[in-house]
C-alpha cells in the first residue's frame, strides 16, 4: 500500500502493512473507539477499553499496529484496561482518527494491485512470500486456518485450568489453608443458624450448606481483600497504573507472569502488583481481583472437604461451584460478591454477554454456560471461538482422561451427577430479584467502566395480600430485621429471606454491611443522588378495610442527608417520623390499600449515598426489628 505525502505515525505505518481486509476491519474498530470519545468526552465508559474484551483480544491485539494506534490516540495501560486519562488533549485522538479515516477512504475507493500507486512493493498485500501464500489460499482454507488457530488457543486454556485445579488436591496445601480458616468458629455459627431455621430432611447435609455460607462470608469480609490499585509501598498513599513490569524470578515461581506497575505521585516511586496464580501464595498475600479470589476460595472449599470446581467465564470473570449433598446439585458461589446460588446475576444483573462458561475439577470438566443464561439463542450466536461439536469432543476426551484412574463407584457417581446436571441446565427459569443486581466488588469507576453496575432497580413487584388466617383474625403483622435480612410475618407464621422479596418497588437501593463497624442497613447504591423504596398492601379482594395502622420505620441520617417516610391509603397520606418512634393512626381507616414509601436524598461528598440509612442495626442484633407494621381491620362499608 502506498503511503501518503504526509509523515505517517508509527502505528498507522504498521497498520498499512497488513492485508487490505484486516486493515479495513481494524480501522473500523479504532474509528469507533475514537469517535465515541470525541462525541461524548465526559462519558467515562468511552475512555476505557477492557483488554480482555473478546473483540480486543481477537481483532486488535494480534494485529500489527493496532495497539500502537490506540497509544498514539492517548490511551494508556491501566491494569486490565486501556484508559484515556481526562487530562489528555483530544487533539491527539482527533489527529489519529482523521489520518485513519483518510487512509481508509482512499483504500475503499481503490482496487488492490500487485504494485502500490507509488511503485513500491506493498508487503503482505501484493508481493513477498507471505503475500503470495495468502493470495494462494482459498477463502475456505483461510477459514480453516482461523478455526484451527482459535481452537488451539481454546484447548490451551482448558489444559491450563485443569492443571491449576490439580493443585487444590495437594494434602500439604489443604492443610495450610485449614490453618488460615477458623473452622471451629464457622461450624459453630453454621450450627446456630441451622437450628434457628428449623430445617427438615437430612440435617447433616443441610448443615454443610450452612457451613458453606459461613465460609463464603468469612472469605469475603474477613480474609481476602480486593485490589483496584495497590497502596504505595513506602507511604501507603494512592497509586496510578503506569503499565506493566517485567516479572522477576520469584514472581514467576508463583505463577505471576503478569506484573502491574503503579506510580505514587507523592513519593515518586513505583509499586509492583504481581498477579499471582498459585493458590499457596494467595494464602499469604490474601489480595487480588476475581481471578485470585476464585483461585484461593476454591482451595479453601477443598480444604473444608467440599467438592468444588473452578469456573472460568470467557467474558472475563471467575468464580466457584460447590456440590450440595443436601440438594444434590452444584451451587454457584462467587466469593467476590458473597453470592451463593445466584447463577443468573451475571447476565440479568451485570449485563454480561456470556459466551463460554466452563467448570474445572480434578476429576470433572463441564460446559456449564447454560446454568448462567436464559438467552440460549443469543449466546450460541456469540460462541465463535470453536465449533460446538469440537468442544463437546474435547470436554469428553479430557474428562475421560482425568477419570481413567478412578474406581468404578466414583465414576458411577460422577456419571449420575452429569446426567442430572444436564437435565437441570435444560430447564427453563427466570432471574430472581436478587439476581438482578449489579456488581459490588471493585471501585465504582472500575465497575462503571466494565458496565457491570446493574440497573439499581428491583424488577419484581410484590403486593402483600391477606391470607385466610389473617382475614379471620383481622390482623396483618410484618416485621423486618436488617441484621438477619429477613421478614417475619407474625400474623401468618412465615419467614421471608431477602429485603427485596416483599418490596413492591425500589430504585437505587442496596443492603450494606460494614464489617469494620459490625453494622448493616439499607442505603442508596453508590453514586445514586436519590433512591426510593415502597411496600404495597392490597386488601381489595376481601370484605375488610383498614381500621388502624401501627407502624415503626427507623432511619438514620448523617451530614444533611434526609429520609422522608410516607404512609398512604386511598387518596390520603401521612408523614411518618424517621427516628423510629411508633405511630398509631386511624386516619386511613376505610382504605383498601396501603403504601409505605421511603425517599432517600441529599448528603455530602463522594459518600453522600451512605448519609441516608434505613433500618441501621448491629449485625449481632438478632432480636430487634427496625421496621414493624401492624394493621387491624374492620368490615368494609
Amino acid at each position: 500500500m502506498a503511503t501518503s505525502e504526509k509523515v505517517l505515525s508509527n502505528g498507522i505505518q504498521q497498520l498499512l502493512e497488513n492485508p487490505r481486509d484486516v486493515f479495513l476491519d481494524v480501522t473500523n474498530l479504532l474509528l469507533r473507539f475514537a469517535n465515541n470519545v470525541l462525541n461524548d468526552p465526559e462519558n467515562i465508559k468511552y475512555r476505557q477499553i477492557r483488554v480482555g474484551n473478546p473483540i480486543v483480544e481477537k481483532r486488535l491485539l494480534p494485529i500489527n499496529g493496532a495497539m500502537e494506534c490506540l497509544f498514539e490516540m492517548g490511551f494508556e495501560e491501566d491494569g486490565e484496561h486501556l484508559t484515556l486519562p481526562q487530562h489528555t488533549l483530544l487533539d491527539r485522538t482527533r489527529k489519529v482518527r482523521d489520518e485513519l479515516l483518510r487512509h481508509r477512504q482512499r483504500l475503499m475507493s481503490s482496487v488492490p494491485s500487485a504494485q502500490s500507486p507509488g511503485g513500491a512493493t506493498a508487503a503482505t498485500w501484493t508481493t513477498g512470500s507471505e503475500a503470495t501464500r495468502t493470495a494462494a489460499l482459498s477463502q475456505q482454507q483461510r477459514s480453516d486456518q482461523e478455526i484451527f488457530r482459535k481452537e488451539t488457543q481454546f484447548l490451551e486454556k482448558l489444559n491450563s485450568s485443569l492443571k491449576l485445579v490439580k493443585l487444590y488436591e495437594r494434602a500439604d496445601l489443604q492443610a495450610k489453608a485449614r490453618q488460615c480458616i477458623p473452622v471451629t468458629k464457622l461450624q459453630k455459627q453454621a450450627e446456630e443458624k441451622h437450628l434457628a431455621t428449623s430445617p427438615s430432611g437430612d440435617a447433616s447435609a443441610e448443615l454443610r450448606d450452612a457451613e458453606l455460607l459461613e465460609l463464603l462470608a468469612w472469605f469475603k469480609f474477613d480474609f481476602f481483600h480486593w485490589v483496584d490499585a495497590p497502596p504505595c509501598v513506602q507511604c501507603g498513599g494512592s497509586t496510578k497504573s503506569v503499565g506493566m513490569a517485567q516479572p522477576d524470578a520469584d514472581e514467576l515461581r508463583w505463577g505471576a507472569s503478569r506484573v502491574e506497575n503503579y506510580h505514587c505521585v507523592t513519593c515518586n516511586i513505583h509499586t509492583r502488583f504481581p498477579r499471582y496464580n498459585d493458590p499457596e501464595k494467595l494464602l499469604e498475600t490474601r489480595q487480588g481481583r476475581c481471578g485470585e479470589w476464585a483461585n484461593c476460595f476454591t482451595l479453601c472449599c477443598r480444604a473444608m472437604g467440599f467438592e468444588a470446581r473452578y469456573v472460568l467465564d470467557w467474558t472475563d470473570h471467575v468464580w466457584s461451584e460447590v456440590f450440595s449433598e443436601a440438594q444434590q446439585r452444584w451451587l454457584h458461589c462467587d466469593p467476590c460478591e458473597n453470592a451463593c446460588d445466584k447463577p443468573l446475576v451475571y447476565e440479568s444483573g451485570w449485563g454480561k454477554k456470556l459466551t463460554y462458561v466452563i467448570a474445572f475439577a480434578v476429576d470433572d470438566l463441564q460446559d456449564v454456560t447454560w446454568r448462567y443464561t436464559t438467552q440460549v439463542t443469543q449466546v450460541l450466536a456469540r460462541r465463535s471461538d470453536c465449533r460446538e461439536l469440537w468442544l463437546v469432543k474435547q470436554i469428553v476426551r479430557l474428562r475421560n482422561e482425568n477419570q481413567v484412574a478412578l474406581p468404578d463407584s466414583r465414576k458411577d457417581v460422577l456419571q449420575r451427577r452429569l446426567v442430572a446436571e444436564i437435565v437441570e441446565m435444560m430447564s427453563t427459569r427466570t432471574a430472581d430479584t436478587d439476581e438482578c443486581v449489579g456488581r459490588s466488588s471493585g471501585s465504582l469507576a472500575w465497575r462503571q467502566g466494565r458496565g457491570e453496575t446493574g440497573s439499581a432497580e428491583v424488577k419484581a413487584s410484590t403486593v402483600i395480600r391477606l391470607t385466610e388466617k389473617e382475614q379471620a383474625n383481622r390482623l396483618l403483622h410484618i416485621k423486618y430485621s436488617c441484621a438477619k435480612n429477613c421478614y417475619v410475618r407474625i400474623s401468618n407464621e412465615e419467614l421471608t429471606t431477602g429485603w427485596q422479596h416483599l418490596v413492591y418497588d425500589a430504585t437505587g437501593i442496596q443492603r450494606k454491611e460494614e464489617r469494620d463497624w459490625n453494622m448493616c442497613y439499607l442505603a442508596r447504591t453508590e453514586g445514586a443522588t436519590s433512591a426510593t423504596i415502597t411496600w404495597k398492601f392490597d386488601f381489595s379482594d376481601t370484605s375488610l378495610a383498614v381500621d388502624q395502622v401501627d407502624i415503626q420505620a427507623l432511619s438514620t441520617c448523617f451530614e444533611d442527608g434526609q429520609v422522608l417516610w410516607r404512609l398512604c391509603g386511598g387518596e390520603q397520606c401521612a408523614l411518618l417520623p424517621s427516628d423510629g418512634r411508633r405511630t398509631v393512626t386511624s386516619d386511613l381507616g376505610g382504605s383498601h390499600e396501603l403504601l409505605v414509601t421511603a425517599e432517600l436524598r441529599r448528603g455530602k461528598g463522594d459518600v453522600a449515598w451512605q448519609h441516608t440509612q434505613l433500618f441501621r442495626q448491629s449485625l449481632a442484633d438478632r432480636d430487634s426489628f427496625p421496621f414493624d407494621i401492624m394493621v387491624t381491620f374492620k368490615d368494609a362499608a
